[in-house]
C-alpha cells in the first residue's frame, strides 16, 4: 500500500492525523472538531476538516484495521429499524461477544437474502468461520445460516450482545445524519 503523503499541506502530519482520528473516533460534527482545534490555538476551518476526512480518512482506517486483534470466534448479529432521508430501512450489525464491531450493512429489507449477504460479506471480510452464531428469533438468520451450510452452533432468542454495543440508537442517528443514502458502512468502520 502507497504511504500517506502530506506535501503541500500547511499543517504536519500530526496534528492531520489527530484531526482526522477525532472526526471518526467521536460524534462530532466538522465545526465541532473545528472548536476543539481552536482551544488549543489551532485555526482550522471545517472545510478544511472536511477535505482531511475524506482524503485521509479512508487510508488511515485501513491501516488502523491491518493491525487490529483477530476478532473473537463467538458473533452476535442483529437488525434494527432506522429512518434515512425519510425512508425506513434496516441497519444489520455484527460484533463479537467482547463488542468488537465486526461490521454494519444497511438493507432495505429483512429477508433471508439481506441476511444472506450481511453473513456472506462477514465471512469474507473476517476469514474464519466462528464457533458460535448468536442472533434473535428472526427466521431470516436461520435460513441464511442453512444456505451457507455452516456447521458451527446457531443460538437463536438469546439477549444479543450487539444491544449492548455503545447505545445503539445512538449511533444509528449517527449513521443516519452523516449518510443519506444507503451507501456501504464500513468506508470507517471496523
Amino acid at each position: 500500500m502507497a504511504e500517506i503523503s502530506y506535501r503541500r499541506h500547511r499543517f504536519p502530519p500530526v496534528v492531520i492525523q489527530h484531526t482526522v482520528w477525532l472526526y471518526l473516533r467521536f460524534t462530532l460534527s466538522y465545526r465541532d472538531v473545528e472548536d476543539l482545534l481552536a482551544e488549543r490555538g489551532l485555526d482550522i476551518s471545517y472545510e478544511t476538516v472536511r477535505s482531511w476526512v475524506l482524503k485521509f480518512g479512508p487510508v488511515i482506517a485501513r491501516r488502523l484495521r491491518r493491525h487490529r486483534p483477530r476478532p473473537s470466534n463467538r458473533w452476535h448479529l442483529d437488525e434494527m429499524v432506522v429512518r434515512i432521508a425519510g425512508e425506513r430501512m434496516y441497519l444489520w450489525r455484527a460484533v463479537d461477544h467482547e463488542g468488537e464491531v465486526l461490521d454494519m450493512l444497511v438493507q432495505r429489507r429483512r429477508d433471508c437474502r439481506a441476511a444472506l449477504r450481511l453473513m456472506r460479506k462477514l465471512l469474507k471480510k473476517q476469514g474464519f468461520v466462528p464457533k458460535l452464531l448468536v442472533t434473535d428469533k428472526l427466521r431470516s438468520y436461520a435460513a441464511a445460516f442453512r444456505r451457507l451450510r455452516l456447521t458451527c452452533p446457531h443460538k437463536q432468542g438469546l439477549r444479543s450482545r450487539v444491544d449492548d454495543w455503545r447505545g445503539s440508537l445512538r449511533l444509528a442517528r449517527l449513521y443516519c445524519y452523516r449518510r443519506l443514502s444507503p451507501v456501504p458502512v464500513s468506508q470507517f468502520a471496523p
